[in-house]
């Protein structure tokens, strides 16, 4: 999560709603991709890895926020990462 986004004036199924900037990353951790501007579901914070599902119906859902113009929602946060080795 980079940043946090404040709006007066938004559509009214979004009233209420915590909305954060989150930078993608790769599985090695460096940036990948475009800024993407996400309802929070997660009670993330600026700095956290989070987990985020990118799809307009499924995210949504994940912020029981049902026809809302949600496209991103942050489902949850990351402690740790472990990445295994195929042989």
């Amino acid at each position: 999560v980079t940043g946090a986004v404040v709006s007066t004036k938004k559509h009214g199924k979004l009233h209420g709603a915590k909305l954060l900037l989150v930078q993608p990353i790769s599985p090695d951790g460096r940036a990948s991709g475009v800024t993407v501007l996400a309802v929070d579901a997660a009670q993330a914070g600026i700095g956290d890895k989070v987990l985020l599902v990118i799809e307009g119906r499924a995210a949504g859902q994940a912020v029981r926020r049902r026809a809302a113009p949600v496209d991103a929602a942050i489902v949850g946060v990351i402690d740790s990462v472990t990445r295994y080795e195929r042989d």
